[in-house]
């Protein structure tokens, strides 16, 4: 039988990256919604890109989209996409 402390010190993090600043979560994939919930004082409307990996082109991230951060290919990167301006 296990306790609470064994699972919290087994438990597996994720580690993903938004521009150059680190975060860590314990689940294996996450939204854009909640990605961006994390970054303090987001300007409504940013967006968020994922960085390819080899010759893969960058791509954008939508809000409800699903991101697997465990990959194989070290932490995920995201940049954050200022919002359009038209004008």
């Amino acid at each position: 039988m296990t306790n609470d402390h064994e699972k919290q010190k087994n438990a597996k993090t994720y580690e993903y990256f938004v521009n150059q600043d680190r975060y860590e979560t314990d689940q294996p994939a996450l939204t854009g919604a909640q990605i961006k919930a994390r970054i303090p004082n987001l300007q409504p409307g940013t967006g968020l890109s994922l960085e390819g990996h080899g010759h893969d082109p960058d791509r954008l991230i939508g809000d409800d989209e699903l991101v697997q951060l465990d990959t194989g290919h070290g932490p995920a990167r995201f940049t954050l996409v200022p919002p359009a301006t038209f004008g």
